[in-house]
């Protein structure tokens, strides 16, 4: 699937549930590509909380303990980053201090919680150290308190500017 990919595609997410043996088969096909995407491993996805992880999926470390146990793995099989909630950023980045972190579950100030356990506002998840966020239902489904997505961009980008010039 890897090489299948066109030059468009920039990143990449791999699960690294998958194993390492996969994801090195990734990294290994994705070299040979001209413009070869970042490929970014998965650790737990922002929907799962604690319970969830170890009542119904049977993990027994910490949430924390296994998103940097994943991170570790994804970095020694040559990965470029992971996607991780932003509660697991500072604890990845004394893991693994050059990865490259993508955070889901943000939610502004304004946003409700929606489907996400493991949330943080924007400005919070950059000063926690993301590189890269991931903004979605905020934007597309403001509430109506908002009004529209154009709207929901605005208000999203001053409320990051503060923490955006820290970096």
């Amino acid at each position: 699937a890897v090489c299948a990919l066109g030059p468009a595609v920039r990143m990449l997410t791999l699960h690294c549930t998958g194993g390492s043996a996969m994801l090195r088969a990734a990294v290994a096909a994705a070299q040979s590509m001209p413009q070869r995407p970042l490929l970014l491993g998965v650790t737990v996805l922002t929907s799962l909380d604690a319970e969830a992880l170890s009542g119904e999926l049977r993990v027994v470390p910490s949430v924390t303990e296994y998103v940097v146990h994943l991170a570790r793995m994804a970095q020694t099989c040559g990965l470029d980053g992971v996607v991780a909630s932003p509660h697991e950023v500072g604890a990845i980045r004394a893991a693994c201090p050059d990865i490259l972190i993508v955070t889901p579950g943000i939610r502004p100030q304004w946003a409700t919680e929606g489907d996400q356990r493991r949330i943080m506002t924007p400005a919070d998840a950059l000063r926690a150290g993301a590189d890269y966020l991931v903004i979605g239902r905020p934007i597309t489904n403001p509430p109506p308190t908002i009004g529209d997505s154009v709207v929901a961009v605005d208000r999203l980008l001053a409320e990051i500017e503060p923490a955006s010039t820290m970096q």
